[in-house]
């Protein structure tokens, strides 16, 4: 997934792992400044969050993003492993055009919430108070399809301890307990080991494959799909939602 811009009653959304902004005292008490109880945005999707007894998610604000410009001025991935993005994507760029290019495309992606086309929600991975990554979720005709696919990425300092899975399932609980989804795609290079086994061990199953370019050479996309009745099963109840109400209104479900 590159970094371009390219139904349930209130009552079925309710239950475990759903919860109103105001019940979200211990994720403010920790929080940057704009995003503390009581307080709600104008704009709606920056009170979404995902919060799990490992990590939360919280919708990247420019505040929340100016925290993870170090990862993205570093690089985000090893330059001696295989490059995991697929064209066209900013963070193949040379630094300080990659952090330049990477804002704007997010900024672009928040401008752009059509609930019949294209929406992508954006948030900042965070664990005990520190910013660690970025996990997106990205819906396409969603409103119909009730299909949407996830993307991600962590920190170098930051790989490697177990985060990727938990924010997998953080943002699979939005999808399927918060926005009604009936199924969530996920895509990696054959060569991406981690991405491809998170996926594997959530239960997705193989959805075909494809070919893309990545920093212009051609590779070949592993596609997964996990439905509604393949997730139930492993739903957890330790997660919570905040913010989805007011969300729903803007993404139009």
């Amino acid at each position: 997934m590159d970094d371009t811009c390219s139904g349930l009653s209130l009552k079925q959304r309710g239950g475990p792992g759903v919860s109103t902004l105001r019940g979200l005292t211990p994720l403010a008490l920790r929080a940057p400044s704009g995003h503390y109880e009581g307080v709600i945005h104008s704009y709606p999707l920056f009170d979404l969050a995902v919060r799990t007894p490992k990590l939360e998610l919280r919708a990247a604000t420019d505040e929340l993003l100016e925290q993870i410009v170090p990862f993205v001025a570093a690089g985000i991935f090893d330059p001696g492993q295989p490059p995991p993005f697929d064209d066209p994507m900013s963070l193949y760029d040379d630094s300080p055009s990659r952090e330049w290019r990477w804002r704007r495309a997010i900024w672009a992606g928040r401008a752009r919430v059509e609930p019949d086309e294209w929406w992508r929600l954006y948030f900042v991975v965070v664990v005990d108070g520190e910013p660690v990554g970025m996990q997106d979720l990205i819906g396409i005709q969603f409103r119909e399809l009730r299909t949407a696919t996830t993307f991600s990425w962590i920190g170098r300092p930051h790989q490697g301890r177990g985060f990727g899975t938990e924010m997998r399932r953080a943002i699979l609980h939005l999808g399927f307990a918060g926005l009604g989804a009936e199924r969530l795609q996920s895509e990696a290079f054959d060569d991406n080991v981690a991405s491809n086994a998170i996926s594997r061990g959530l239960g997705y199953t193989p959805n075909g494959t494809a070919w893309a370019t990545r920093q212009g050479k051609p590779a070949r996309l592993l596609r997964w799909e996990l439905t509604r009745d393949r997730w139930q099963p492993s739903r957890r109840d330790d997660i919570e939602l905040f913010g989805i109400d007011r969300s729903l209104a803007v993404l139009g479900i």
